[in-house]
């Protein structure tokens, strides 16, 4: 079966080819960018960066496609100051052909400001540039740059829940998966707007049913903490047998370090019921190997230490003396 789907996979992608190249010999100015994005979604990214290069002084699009590719160094050696320049010429750009593409554009160049990647860092400068791509919640605008506004607002030095609240709220308007969840968790317990259980819940099931493994995890936790054992533990078993954080990253669009978090927590949680037998036969012997992989993931995902709360970690570390 794979390899029919892989046969038909390489004659539709050699059929497309085909009709680009003609389309170019008629002088399809469009069909020039469609070559260069065929090889991008294809992953032949020496052939992408070509095809972008011979046009990037007449296409925008061509222009931010490799203002991606040299910041992430895709067909290319890695190149942030070259990226950061494309971003810029887009988003200073007047002509009609650019705007489109300025929300996405600044989003990108926020990135690099918070990063101080291919620029000097400046959190002032990446949050003015994420509230011009998040345009006050336009639903054309970048969605992206609403979550991370979201995000931004509730780690920032104070932080402003409220803000983060609103940001979270207009993401998750225009489709965020990422937000949704979040959202979910500042219902639950009251961050940034007044707690509502029943938002919450609404929020976390419908994340949760849409493959947000953050959400997920709350919900795990939400049971267990309400004694509802079998659920909590029959929830957690499946949500602790994902092991491939970078792609559930790609699939649900979500940040690795929340999606490593959901993991987490499913798995401690089932340790716990393990350990314990409630909502499940007790089994010592699971319930170690299980808390060894809360302690692994810890361990490669120590940035989950500045999202997990204070007495889950506390809680954690306790049961790990025993």
């Amino acid at each position: 079966m794979k390899q029919c789907l892989h046969f038909l996979h390489t004659a539709l992608f050699a059929r497309a080819e085909e009709l680009l190249a003609k389309r170019i010999i008629d002088g399809d100015p469009l069909a020039y960018f469609l070559q260069g994005q065929l090889y991008f979604e294809e992953g032949w990214y020496d052939e992408a960066l070509a095809q972008f290069e011979k046009i990037k002084e007449m296409d925008f699009q061509a222009l931010y496609q490799l203002g991606v590719m040299y910041y992430d160094g895709l067909g290319t050696k890695e190149d942030p100051e070259k990226g950061v320049e494309y971003m810029k010429i887009i988003i200073n750009s007047n002509s009609p052909k650019a705007r489109h593409l300025k929300y996405a554009a600044a989003y990108n160049l926020g990135r690099s400001y918070f990063e101080g990647c291919g620029v000097k860092h400046s959190d002032k400068e990446a949050e003015r540039l994420w509230i011009i791509a998040a345009d006050h919640g336009n639903p054309k605008a970048s969605v992206k740059a609403q979550s991370t506004l979201g995000m931004f607002y509730s780690t920032s030095n104070p932080k402003d829940l409220k803000k983060a609240f609103f940001w979270h709220s207009e993401a998750c308007g225009n489709g965020s998966l990422e937000s949704q969840g979040i959202l979910g968790v500042m219902y639950l317990y009251g961050q940034g707007i007044r707690q509502n259980t029943k938002a919450a819940l609404e929020c976390l099931k419908e994340a949760a049913e849409r493959g947000n493994i953050y959400a997920q995890g709350h919900l795990v936790e939400y049971y267990y903490k309400r004694k509802f054992y079998t659920k909590a533990a029959a929830f957690a078993r499946r949500i602790a047998e994902n092991d491939n954080i970078d792609m559930l990253a790609k699939i649900t669009d979500c940040l690795p370090v929340y999606i490593a978090k959901g993991v987490a927590m499913a798995t401690f949680y089932l340790a716990r019921c393990l350990q314990l037998g409630v909502g499940i036969q007790q089994d010592q012997a699971a319930a170690k190997n299980y808390y060894s992989r809360v302690s692994v993931s810890l361990q490669v995902h120590s940035v989950l230490l500045l999202v997990l709360p204070i007495d889950w970690i506390n809680k954690f570390v306790s049961i790990c003396r025993r």
